[in-house]
């Protein structure tokens, strides 16, 4: 609606300063033409919005402007206090800032938005670590926080799984991403020819941080959430380097999951053989890793290739049928 997009451009202008009408398309997937318009729409209804021509210009809202309105509809309210996550919070040391911020929003909806807020709070509840996973504490969480959020250069004593187990490091925090209540932090170890490519620590490893007076900045481009995406990919393309040609019935496809059960969804077709089931080409990371899995599926699926994985199932169920076929039972 149109009157939605005036007040999207509103805010977006009060927020991010200036902005081109093609940066404001983009953002609100719509014309430049329509940006045009919107523009000359928002300054006859006396709102102090000009623009600038030329490589530099742009639009932008009269220095010290602002509106009131939020523009909220039921969802996006529903949505906040959704996304108001205590744990988290409590750990970074913002939990009071939370509960205060959450307050204060609340009081200022409108009070059937009130109402549909207070519900969400009451009926949902965000838990993000996995079942059976024990509680790691991370005292140092606060103050990697500060750093990442000051742009200082910290220094840390970090444990690894390998020899050396614990080692030095001065990085420079680019970021803090929390993965199924685990916390990682994104740094640069700092060389003498630079700071290193991003990489990833597990927060509740580091025995001791030191932040300096030294500050850092981001990599020309780096964007937190893209490089988290990217890493994920790499490190599911690492975990299972090797590929299988499976036969599957209903049953063995639907007990498939994770990276095996999209790809089966993306590349899956109709076996001409076996009526109901599907051939399809799985990620796997080992040929012993996939012979447990595989054989866990019984009857379920047949591994047409590669052939050392498909004579590896076939001795393996030659020895059980030798086993139980034998004879009598052994006491």
């Amino acid at each position: 609606m149109k009157s939605s997009r005036l007040l999207s451009i509103l805010l977006l202008l009060q927020t991010r300063g200036r902005m081109t009408a093609a940066e404001l398309a983009e953002e609100l997937e719509v014309s430049v033409r329509t940006v045009y318009r919107d523009a000359e729409a928002l300054a006859a209804a006396g709102v102090p919005l000009y623009g600038d021509a030329g490589h530099s210009g742009g639009y932008q809202l009269l220095a010290g402007y602002r509106t009131r309105l939020t523009g909220l509809s039921t969802g996006e309210a529903e949505a906040l206090f959704l996304t108001g996550m205590p744990g988290p919070a409590a750990e970074l040391g913002l939990g009071r800032a939370l509960s205060a911020a959450q307050l204060k929003l609340r009081a200022a909806l409108p009070a059937e938005l009130r109402e549909q807020a207070d519900r969400m709070r009451l009926r949902f509840h965000l838990d993000a670590p996995g079942w059976y996973a024990e509680h790691e504490e991370t005292p140092y969480l606060a103050q990697v926080a500060d750093a990442v959020w000051r742009g200082r250069v910290i220094e840390v004593r970090y444990r690894r799984w390998q020899e050396p187990r614990e080692v030095d490091r001065r990085l420079e925090p680019y970021g803090l991403v929390l993965k199924a209540g685990r916390w990682y932090l994104v740094a640069g170890a700092q060389r003498p020819e630079g700071a290193a490519e991003p990489r990833t620590y597990r927060v509740d490893q580091i025995l001791s941080v030191r932040e300096t007076a030294r500050e850092c900045r981001l990599p020309e481009g780096f964007e937190l959430a893209e490089h988290w995406r990217r890493t994920q990919e790499e490190f599911h393309a690492r975990l299972r380097p090797e590929e299988a040609l499976v036969r599957l019935s209903p049953r063995g496809a639907a007990r498939l999951t994770g990276v095996q059960a999209r790809a089966l969804a993306a590349g899956g077709a109709p076996d001409p053989d076996l009526a109901g089931w599907t051939r399809a080409v799985l990620p796997i990371e080992s040929h012993a890793q996939a012979e447990e899995q595989f054989l866990a599926l019984g009857a379920e699926a047949e591994v047409l290739s590669p052939p050392p994985l498909r004579t590896r199932i076939r001795n393996t169920l030659e020895a059980m049928s030798a086993r139980y076929g034998a004879g009598d039972l052994h006491p």
